[in-house]
């Protein structure tokens, strides 16, 4: 015996898992290391790894049902954008409505839109309007080149352009980028708080949110 393995033993017991139904006795005499330094029965260790799992798998569970949580948050809130949108026949009703709603479902400070054309006759928003050759809009190059939604605390100059008055309360912000062929502009979100909008949040619902905005804008400014 003194030429067996510690692989051979370990082997013939994932061979033979009756082997200790048969010897129940050698259950409570065989002893196994504790990290305290004492030494616990073999059932006692098995118990011990099965509480343990227990907890580890009750805890990817929770997280499971966070994420699940969180995604139907999600879910709720787009839906509820996608309704204000939708439910506005004017210009004027949308920029109002998505307003409501994101500080309303999204909980944000401040809005601000930017359509890059001529302002329209049949609008009170001028102030929604930038030429393309605004001097403003050099500071979003990033954005509208690329596509993508950056988050983060704007410069000030980007908040100026954005938020007027009220740009030196931004603490953080998403800046949304509407590059599409029929429409081209800007939509961000601010707030007050430093942490709302991180540099590393996911960019997922925010181009969701530009593509139903930038799509229904489409259809309204071609009314």
């Amino acid at each position: 015996m003194s030429d067996v393995e510690a692989s051979d033993v370990a082997d013939y017991l994932q061979n033979n898992p009756e082997f200790f139904n048969e010897h129940l006795e050698l259950l409570e005499q065989i002893s196994v290391p504790h990290p305290s330094g004492n030494a616990i029965s073999l059932v006692s260790k098995q118990l011990e790894l099965f509480r343990s799992r227990h907890h580890e798998m009750e805890s990817e569970l929770n997280d499971l049902i966070d994420i699940a949580r969180n995604n139907d948050d999600s879910a709720n809130k787009m839906h509820e954008l996608t309704l204000a949108v939708l439910e506005a026949d004017t210009l004027d009703v949308a920029v109002a409505n998505l307003d409501e709603v994101l500080k309303e479902c999204f909980l944000t400070d401040f809005f601000a839109i930017k359509i890059i054309a001529e302002a329209t006759s049949d609008t009170a928003l001028t102030n929604v309007f930038v030429n393309s050759d605004n001097e403003g809009l050099t500071h979003f190059v990033k954005e509208l080149t690329s596509n993508h939604a950056s988050c983060g605390r704007p410069t000030l100059a980007q908040a100026e352009f954005l938020f007027g008055a009220q740009a030196l309360e931004i603490q953080s912000a998403a800046i949304i980028p509407m590059a599409f062929l029929e429409i081209e502009g800007i939509i961000a979100i601010g707030s007050r708080d430093a942490e709302r909008f991180s540099r590393d949040m996911g960019r997922l619902f925010l181009t969701q949110i530009s593509e139903i905005v930038g799509t229904r804008l489409i259809s309204l400014l071609n009314n």
